[in-house]
């Protein structure tokens, strides 16, 4: 289990982890005291490690497809192209952008003041704040549009890119064998990057005037919360070694 796929698959099982953290603690302990509060200085932090978790993940899941486009197109050359130095680099690179996005992002936002108090939403989520804003809102807006664009937009042309030379590569493949081997090693990120860019680019690249308050909140549930609970059960089901290893630790239980 010490290859590049599993050192990525470690890193994204700890930001799904650490994505959960951030939101659900704080729902949980306003559910059981009964009050809907938070602090300014909480609120920041808040939207800051959602920025910093959200915006790491989707540069990992750019790195991931990366790792997949090497196994497949280059699979002679896989060891010596990511080896452990490319793979703690490219994690790195991730965490980096995280950091930067949520450091820029945040503080411009909280130093910005507010007319308002009440957030209509379950956590500090980026529109909601903004709506708070006095006065012209459009250069937060834009910045919005901008830091999605680099997050979102940018890993995920990268991803489009590695999967066209993947299936270009597999439909070479003369053994249907191989074929299906390819296609099943991929098929797990290529839908946990479906769920997540989905969702994530309907919350944050659609016109304004289609803001909802609904709408944003279920989508936002489903990109923070349903997306990281899920990713552990897509990779487990759909990977043979996974699924070898719980039939194994099963026989053991059992047996």
């Amino acid at each position: 289990l010490h290859t590049p796929m599993y050192f990525f698959l470690t890193q994204l099982s700890c930001l799904d982890i650490c994505y959960l953290s951030v939101i659900v603690p704080k729902i949980l302990e306003n559910l059981m005291v009964g009050t809907i509060s938070i602090s300014k200085t909480g609120c920041a932090m808040q939207m800051f490690f959602f920025l910093f978790f959200g915006v790491a993940e989707c540069f990992l899941l750019s790195a991931m497809s990366f790792d997949r486009y090497v196994a497949v197109c280059y699979p002679l050359h896989y060891t010596i192209i990511m080896n452990s130095r490319v793979c703690k680099s490219l994690v790195a690179g991730t965490y980096i952008c995280g950091t930067t996005v949520g450091l820029v992002h945040t503080s411009i936002t909280f130093s910005l003041p507010f007319c308002g108090l009440a957030i209509n939403h379950f956590f500090c989520e980026i529109q909601p704040l903004l709506e708070l804003l006095c006065g012209n809102t459009s250069p937060s807006e834009i910045q919005v549009i901008v830091v999605a664009v680099f997050a979102i937009v940018g890993p995920f042309l990268l991803i489009i890119y590695s999967y066209i030379c993947i299936i270009s590569t597999i439909l070479k493949m003369s053994s249907a064998e191989s074929q299906q081997k390819a296609f099943s090693t991929c098929s797990s990120h290529l839908l946990v990057v479906t769920l997540f860019y989905g969702t994530a680019s309907s919350m944050y690249l659609r016109p304004k005037s289609s803001y909802s308050a609904s709408v944003d909140k279920l989508l936002s549930l489903s990109y923070t919360v349903v997306t990281p609970l899920l990713n552990p059960i897509i990779y487990s089901l759909r990977n043979e070694e996974m699924k070898g290893a719980l039939r194994k630790r099963w026989r053991k239980i059992n047996f």
